[in-house]
This record gives structure tokens, sequence and C-alpha cells, in this order.
């Protein structure tokens, strides 16, 4: 169910604007805002929308904490280390709120949709202001005004799951914009805090999400990314009308210059409709992020995944025979528990089989409120890191030669800034999402170029054409 932004936002934003234009006016600075984002793609696109509030409000978004009114943390929970290097980063902002007792400080996210991590907050860091969860972000403004006013600290939980529509967008990039499609997850992975944090799946209406792709395509937006914890259930809670494959189609045919990507995919839920989909439409870029976990189907069923590695290399073969130059990357855990070393060299079977363009590794790392946290057989640290750098030799050799195949051939990428090897280099992403360091003084950043690939290695594609 969608929803429209309430009266009570608009009164809330107004309010806060004149205070803080005669705040501007009597000290001749205006009132600041820092947001600091923590953790995956649809934080970022949560916390562009936090921005675009704060500016309705009256507030210039800064790039540093220090002399501001406001600050929000948007917090991640998909593991215990991005759970305390949030709180240390909070911790940090206790000599602020000192030093200005007027600045208000929020706290988001996954993290904060904890009850246990709301509960920290409000015992141990007291200068901490505004604590709510990650369906709340439309309340923001209502929460900041009270708190102006004198309200006590305040702390929400997850309760109105609906999509509210209509909120401002302060998109960080000038031509690559995060589209959420949907929200929440059904899928309950039992190593995953997700399910829990954000909800069960709710999808926005195809006609919302096709005016906020058309508005950033007239923008100038030349790169579309469609968010959501599994974009292939898109629509199943809707009845089924419009299900991500018809969406995406239907997205593909807006006019422009622009490529579409998604992410992320369930392999239980890709179907021969959406690679059909895929490969018919020149928009749609030839990538698939399609998350492996485990090649062992022992494991994948402790996981709660749903597929076995036979279903899961079906699919590559299927994406590949309708693509033969798509790229395709993984995410794979290590050490989950249970996981006995012909497991693990089940996994590193399948990884050889599907050749992955690129793999994102991680060790397993308990989560409180998870099945998988509640099990006695995790394996020794030292197993784990060994397993990891197993896998990583094996990745960086499929990589490497993934890489160096794609050699004298000229792609399409899309340059998007100055390369960190400096000496004048640009970066830029092929259809594939590979990462390109270009030499060459004929190309623009936001834009697309076409550029002749020279040389390659494990992690990047070389241009050196001039």
């Amino acid at each position: 169910m969608s929803n429209c932004i309430s009266t009570p936002y608009f009164a809330a934003v107004n309010s806060i604007k004149e205070y803080n234009i005669k705040q501007t006016e009597n000290c001749g600075k205006q009132p600041a805002a820092f947001v600091l984002t923590l953790g995956c793609q649809q934080n970022e696109a949560d916390s562009e929308k936090i921005k675009g509030m704060a500016e309705d409000m009256g507030y210039v978004v800064s790039d540093s904490p220090d002399g501001v009114d406001l600050i929000v943390v948007n917090t991640c929970a998909i593991r215990e280390h991005a759970e305390q290097r949030a709180l240390s980063l909070i911790g940090q902002y206790k000599h602020l709120k000192a030093n200005n007792p007027d600045l208000i400080i929020a706290i988001c996210g996954c993290m904060t949709s904890r009850p246990e991590r709301a509960d920290l907050l409000r015992q141990s860091y007291p200068y901490v202001d505004i604590v709510f969860g990650t369906t709340a972000l439309d309340r923001l403004p209502e929460y900041i005004l009270n708190r102006m006013k004198g309200s006590k600290r305040i702390f929400t939980a997850n309760e109105d799951f609906s999509v509210v529509e209509g909120l401002p967008i302060k998109r960080e990039s000038s031509f690559k914009a995060w589209v959420s499609v949907m929200y929440g997850c059904n899928n309950f992975c039992s190593y995953c805090i997700v399910p829990y944090v954000r909800g069960r799946e709710r999808s926005r209406t195809p006609k919302d999400i096709a005016e906020e792709v058309k508005n950033a395509v007239m923008n100038g937006y030349k790169e579309i990314t469609l968010l959501g914890q599994n974009v292939n259930s898109y629509g199943s809670d809707t009845g089924g009308e419009c299900d991500f494959p018809s969406l995406l189609e239907s997205l593909a045919k807006i006019e422009g210059d622009f490529t579409l990507r998604f992410m992320t995919s369930h392999p239980k839920d890709v179907s021969d409709r959406l690679i059909a989909v895929m490969s018919e439409n020149e928009k749609v870029a030839k990538h698939f992020h399609l998350p492996l976990q485990s090649g062992s189907d022992k494991v994948l069923k402790e996981m709660n995944r749903k597929y076995d590695s036979k279903k899961y290399l079906s699919t590559v073969e299927k994406l590949r025979a309708a693509m033969p130059d798509i790229a395709i990357t993984s995410d794979i855990i290590v050490g989950f528990p249970g996981e006995s070393e012909d497991d693990f060299e089940k996994t590193l079977d399948v990884v050889a089989k599907a050749e992955f363009d690129m793999i994102y590794p991680f060790i397993y790392s308990p989560r409180e409120g998870t099945p998988a946290a509640k099990r006695e057989d995790m394996i020794p640290d030292n197993i784990k890191s060994e397993r990891f750098d197993r896998l990583i030799d094996l990745q960086n050799e499929l990589s490497r030669k993934k890489n160096e195949a794609w050699v004298g051939r000229t792609l399409r990428v899309l340059v998007d800034g100055m390369s960190k090897k400096g000496n004048g280099l640009y970066t830029g992403r092929t259809d594939g999402g590979k990462l390109v360091h270009i030499n060459s003084e004929k190309i623009k950043i936001g834009e697309f170029a076409e550029i002749k690939i020279t040389g390659a290695d494990t992690y990047a594609l070389y241009s050196d054409e001039r």
C-alpha cells in the first residue's frame, strides 16, 4: 500500500524552514546538516531522501559533522562489525553535542530497528535525540520539530510498513541514480537479519517507479539502478499484476540514452522471462549479480536458500546462452556453521564452473536474532580464514582470465570519475559493471564513451588510447 506525504510532514518542514531562515538572518550563516551513511545501496537511497528533506527544511547539507546543527546517522545491521562501527562513530559526536547543546543527533536505519540496539542508544548515548526505524523516514521532520520544541528524547519502532511516495531526493551523483522498486524481504535466510529490520516485502507501484525513472532521465542521469532486497519478487505482494520482468521491460521503453541496472536477485526467482527481457533490451545492462552463498546443497538447505547447486548453475548457463558477454558476479559466505571441508570444496567447484567475473566473499559472522546464530557448530576463525584465502586465490585467477579476454575490444563505458591511480587517468564502468582505468583526453565525466581496451589485470581493465 502506498501513501502520500502527510499534512503533519509539510507542517513540520515549513516550521523548521521558517526557523532556519530566521537563524540565517540573525547569524549570517545557514544552519547545516550532516548525513552519514553506512551499509548497502538501499541505505544510500534512503540517505538521499534524508538529505532532500534536510534541504527542504532549510539546512545546507555539509560533508563534515563539525559545526552543523543536525546530524543523521543511517546505520547498517548486516554484520556485528557494521553495528560496532556505527556505535563508535556515534560516540565521537558526544563532544559536538557538548560544544553545541542545540545540535540535534538522529540515528536511523537497520541497526535502530533492533530493539536491543535502540535500548543501548537510549541508555548509553544520552546525547542522541532521536532514534527511529527503517519505515519512518517521512516522520523525521516531525521528530526534529518536536525535539526543537523541547520534547523528550524520541524513540520509535517500525510500525507503519506502507510505502510513502513524494519525499524529496538529493542525489549524490549527477549521472547515477538509485531507484527503489520495493522494500523488505520475505525469504528469511537463516543467517540474515534483513527481514527482521526492514519488514516484509512492499512493492512500489509501476507508475511511481516510472515517474521517478523518467524524471531522472530528463535530468541527465545516464545510469539507473533499481533496488530491492530481492527485485525478482517485485509485485508478488500486490497480486502479481506487474512482475519484475514486466516492470523492467516497460522502463526500458522510456526515451533517452541511459542504462538500467538492478540488484539484488535471488537465484530461486530468476525466470526465463527475466532473462529474455534482459537479452532483448539494449538499455538493460548485461550484468547479473546472483548471490550463490554456498556450493554445498546441505549448507544451502541449512541457509534456507530454496535452491541447490544444480539449479544455480542451470541459471548461469541460461544467462550465458542468452547473453554470451554477460558479466556475472556473486556473494559467497565462507565458514557457515557446520560447513565441512567437503562442503567448502563443493563451493570451490561451483565457483570454478560458474566462472564468475567477480565475487564478494564474506567470512560468516553470527547475527543475534537469526536462526544460524543459535547453532553450536561454529567454524574456528583460523579455518574460516584459510578457506577464505583459498576462495580468493581461485577467484583472482578466474577474474584475471575473464578480464584479459576483453583486451582488444571496444566497449561502451560510462565515465564516472578520476582514477585513484592518479596520472590524469579517468575511471569508467562497462555495461557489465567492470572497472576501466582510462587514459584519454577525449572523454567527459558523466558521459558514455567508446573505449578500446588495451590491458587488463585481476581487478580492472585499462585503456591507453589517445
